[in-house]
């Protein structure tokens, strides 16, 4: 075996019952060098891990059609494809696993059914067998005795031979995926729905064809159940065809990310408007994009100003100014001005790239719940056939003819089939990853949604995630000067130094409006500050050395100086010809989102603690302005991991929350490491996930979608073995002697559809859930 296992993602069309991925995973995890299979009916994918040493991709995707299955190779819009990358599934052995690239599903494949062309031709299966249903059941027992209809059978047949010819079609065309989707389980030595779904109609089928025979040599009639078999074909139809309907819609979010990247770009060639389809820009090349238009890929302003629309991307509601040097989201819309844009990625490595890929390997993967309920649903399986032959046997046994017993035998079998079970989970997760994607919250997996459900403990660290990560004024103290003159003489010395401290000096003034001097002979003093003179006057900018230096006397001023440092800020002096007339205090601030986040966190009975390597005094200051009362600071990076460690060994489950690069060991330790601060870089390989916004208000959003989902896909499990667990007895007959209560198969094939429809529904309405928002 070799050192290295990859991963690939394949997509395996024409699975149309939630329990038939079975099939593929049975199929597959027999094959030499495969490690494990997951697949996964609704996104109509299989994740494979195996030994590239052994077998390859093409051996995957050859297997999964000897389950009788479509598979398709690449399809993700070209427009969003790297044209330089290795084929889809390639080993990578010096870089860790490989994957395919995932297909979106709402798209033709070649050789295969979209889920769409499968829910058509779902209906058109439905409306076969309905509309020959209604006569064959009003030609029936059931139509003469309990409808009451006379009319004789047409072209002098009798009532039993006119049935047979009219449900030909039913059982040929419309219950042919039941028959071949019975095959390739039973070849695969599995059990899944369509084998239950086929002994249901089949027996009810054969059974009366041998009757109706039976009876034109011997002229003899007997009970038949064609209405049996063709209702009972024509339900479930109905039911999955619905059901199907509302699996697309929980890959909703998925589609409108796919369809995000504008196809062409517009590139700059040799001073030339050129252009080019969005898959052919490449690197380092001069993009134009006007206003109203969609930036293609990833980039860096190089001139022009504008305002961008990132909402589709990052979930960010509000226009981002842009500028020379600041860099740009493929797919975001440009609002106002022209932009000339150099691209820095292109491809599979822009954002909205990494950000689909992240999303469907996250509803491809499969829940801790959900292998629970895969095992589950093959023993229902069996079960069911079980249970069937019990009851046909029973029923035989105490005296009932053979229609009676065959009618609740198949009654069991078709009432028992865990279709809703193996909806239960993958809807749910779909749902809830991509209610995620659209607020800019990136789960990687399922495993980290449901874990995101559990967790009672938020460490968030302080620098850049709590607060901006980049020093502004917080205070103003003025001796003697008007502050508007104070600001704008300290701005004319900081706008010549770069010192960050300077620079946050200079933001201030402008925002506040002060007026621009010009100053001249700028001298830096290393540790100490800075000197300019400004209209005729000697200004000096910096620390209590300084001043000493050029024998200031500060006065009143050092009271206030020191103050302002016990709270943790950087206070620094502002001296004109000689004479101390202010002092500027300068911190880290907080987020605006951030003391909403704290509050939301506990409001869901979430305990906040922040971590921070800054000096106590700094640490509290934060905390207190944004209602954190538990704070660990003075950490080093190499310590935060252990801080996460002792809060688990207290039986805390931990969500660290940080930047993704200084806090790599503390987000790989905690349950769910949450990375802020991604921006266009996605692919944060420790983290669980990801939040585009850089909003610390989204981790609450992430704990409340991960408990949103749990809390659905609960009600799903328990609505899927509640149902059976109900049912059973009922069709089996059990309370037939008592309370007469007989239920037929059409019937228990309306209420098996219906409960596949339910939970699918039920994961839908997740969409619904209340989120934290911005005041």
């Amino acid at each position: 075996m070799s050192n290295h296992a990859a991963t690939a993602v394949v997509e395996v069309s024409g699975v149309h019952w939630a329990s038939s991925p079975a099939v593929t995973e049975a199929v597959l995890g027999r094959r030499p060098g495969v490690l494990t299979v997951d697949a996964n009916p609704v996104s109509q994918t299989a994740t494979v891990t195996y030994d590239p040493a052994r077998t390859s991709v093409a051996d995957l995707t050859g297997w999964v059609r000897d389950c009788g299955y479509h598979c398709a190779g690449q399809s993700v819009p070209e427009h969003l494809c790297d044209p330089m990358a290795e084929p889809a599934g390639s080993a990578q052995p010096d870089h860790g696993p490989a994957r395919t690239d995932v297909a979106d599903h709402q798209h033709a494949h070649p050789g295969g059914m979209s889920m769409d062309s499968m829910v058509r031709d779902m209906r058109n299966r439905f409306l076969v067998a309905a509309g020959l249903s209604v006569p064959v059941l009003l030609w029936s027992p059931i139509g003469r005795e309990v409808l009451g209809f006379t009319a004789p059978a047409p072209f002098g047949l009798s009532d039993g031979v006119f049935s047979l010819l009219l449900s030909l079609p039913v059982i040929f065309y419309s219950a042919s995926i039941f028959f071949a989707g019975a095959y390739r389980a039973l070849r695969a030595r599995t059990l899944d729905m369509m084998v239950l779904v086929a002994v249901g109609v089949g027996a009810g089928w054969l059974y009366s064809v041998g009757v109706t025979l039976t009876g034109l040599f011997t002229g003899e009639s007997g009970e038949v159940f064609y209405e049996a078999a063709t209702v009972l074909t024509a339900f479930v139809l109905l039911g999955h065809w619905f059901e199907m309907r509302a699996r697309g819609g929980a890959n909703d979010a998925i589609r409108a990310l796919l369809e995000l990247a504008p196809p062409k770009a517009v590139v700059l060639r040799d001073g030339q408007e050129v252009e080019v389809a969005t898959a052919d820009v490449a690197v380092g090349e001069l993009l134009l994009v006007r206003p109203g238009a969609k930036i293609p890929v990833d980039g860096e302003v190089e001139a022009g100003d504008s305002e961008v629309d990132e909402s589709m991307v990052t979930g960010e509601s509000l226009p981002v100014p842009k500028a020379p040097g600041t860099p740009v989201i493929g797919a975001s819309v440009n609002i106002s001005g022209t932009l000339r844009v150099r691209a820095t990625k292109v491809g599979a490595d822009t954002a909205l790239a990494q950000i689909v890929t992240l999303v469907q390997e996250a509803q491809n993967s499969k829940a801790p719940g959900q292998r629970l309920a895969d095992r589950a649903a093959f023993w229902l399986v069996l079960v069911a056939l079980v249970g069937g032959t019990v009851t046909f046997a029973v029923w035989l046994a105490v005296g009932a003819g053979v229609q009676t017993a065959l009618l609740f035998a198949i009654t069991v079998v078709v009432i028992t089939c865990p279709d809703a079970l193996g909806l239960a989970t993958p809807t749910a997760i779909m749902v809830g990853t991509g209610l995620g994607a659209q607020r800019g919250v990136l789960f990687k997996n399922a495993t980290a949604l449901e874990t995101a459900a559990r967790i009672d403990t938020v460490v968030m660290d302080k620098t850049g995630t709590l607060t901006k990560g980049e020093p502004e004024v917080t205070d103003l103290v003025a001796d003697g000067m008007d502050e508007q003159e104070l600001v704008a003489l300290a701005a004319a010395v900081e706008r010549e130094s770069e010192h960050p401290l300077a620079a946050a000096i200079v933001r201030h003034a402008d925002d506040r409006g002060a007026p621009r001097r010009p100053a001249t002979g700028f001298r830096s003093i290393a540790g100490h500050g800075a000197a300019a003179t400004v209209d005729g006057r000697r200004v000096l900018v910096g620390n209590r050395r300084l001043m000493a230096q050029e024998h200031v006397d500060l006065g009143a001023l050092a009271a206030h100086r020191d103050e302002l440092a016990v709270t943790g800020r950087t206070a620094v002096f502002v001296a004109v010809d000689g004479r101390a007339v202010g002092v500027i205090a300068l911190a880290d601030a907080a987020r605006d989102t951030a003391a909403a986040a704290a509050a939301a966190l506990r409001e869901a009975g979430v305990r906040v603690v922040m971590l921070t390597g800054d000096n106590e005094a700094t640490a509290r200051r934060i905390a207190d302005q944004l209602g954190i009362d538990e704070v660990v600071a003075e950490v080093l990076p190499s310590e935060k991991a252990s801080t996460v460690v002792s809060l688990q060994d207290k039986g805390r489950r931990v969500a660290m929350v940080g930047d993704g690069v200084n806090d790599a060991p503390a987000l790989a330790r905690a349950d769910v490491g949450i990375a802020i601060g991604a921006g266009t870089d996605v692919a944060i390989e420790t983290a669980d996930v990801v939040l585009m916004r850089s909003d610390p208000l989204d981790v609450p959003v992430a704990l409340q979608i991960g408990r949103g989902t749990r809390r659905t896909m609960r009600q799903n499990l328990g609505w899927a073995i509640g149902y059976n667990a109900l049912a059973l007895p009922i069709a089996a007959g059990v309370f037939e002697p008592a309370f007469g209560v007989v239920l037929r198969p059409e019937i228990a094939a309306l209420t098996m559809s219906g409960s596949s429809l339910i939970v699918a529904v039920n994961a839908l309405l997740l969409k619904r859930l209340r989120l934290p928002t911005r005041a």
